[in-house]
């Protein structure tokens, strides 16, 4: 995907669970920001290298099991700061632990802690390209989203097309989630991809029409 003719970015699906991992890349400084490195950092590596683009930054969503286990790989490849928001550290450290063993996975390369921590509306920047930082909580309760002022909004967990993230891990909050959605994530413009972390993209528009779970919120709210 090419957008403005500047940025460059392209998605791979990793692990058993079909995590999307996105490369966001700079055309004209080859500097470039990935986003939940989930599983097989050796492919998302080799997609960086096809792009001509060296990864500066690794901006997580969240920190389930199937968003984090990439990102030792990629942070060791490259140095890439690895950014989280800190209500997921815990998730980070150990939450994700108990998935792991529940469906069989030997982690021999655990992520490591945040360089640093993002918050809603910090910008995550390198050469040629920015992204703004929105706080989602509900699927997590630090899951954020990334919007580019190009038009891409990389929701991580919290919106699908057609649906939402989870609400009934532990940590999980259902009126939280449809709150982000429904007064931050709406408030884009309708014509905004949607590049989520599993299944097809969408746009904010269509999500607006059509996803069940936000018209049945937008109902309630008006009762």
């Amino acid at each position: 995907m090419e957008v403005a003719n500047e940025l460059m970015v392209r998605g791979i699906v990793v692990g058993v669970f079909q995590e999307n991992c996105w490369v966001i890349g700079s055309r004209q400084t080859s500097e470039a920001i990935c986003i939940d490195p989930g599983d097989q950092p050796d492919e998302v590596l080799a997609l960086a290298r096809d792009m001509g683009v060296t990864i500066k930054y690794i901006a997580n969503s969240h920190a389930h099991v199937d968003h984090i286990l990439g990102v030792a790989g990629v942070h060791r490849a490259t140095n890439a700061k690895f950014l989280l928001h800190e209500d997921d550290l815990d998730l980070l450290r150990t939450g994700w632990q108990s998935s792991a063993e529940k469906f069989g996975f030997d982690v021999n390369d655990p992520p490591p802690d945040p360089s640093a921590f993002v918050t809603d509306g910090d910008i995550v920047e390198v050469a040629g390209l920015r992204l703004r930082a929105i706080t989602t909580p509900g699927h997590t309760p630090g899951s954020v989203s990334y919007y580019a002022d190009e038009g891409l909004l990389f929701s991580g967990d919290t919106l699908f097309r057609g649906s939402i993230g989870r609400t009934d891990f532990p940590g999980g909050n259902l009126d939280q989630e449809m709150t982000s959605i429904c007064d931050k994530l709406l408030e884009l413009p309708d014509d905004t991809t949607v590049l989520p972390g599993h299944m097809q993209q969408t746009t904010i528009g269509f999500e607006r029409e059509h996803n069940p779970f936000v018209a049945d919120w937008l109902r309630k709210q008006a009762d």
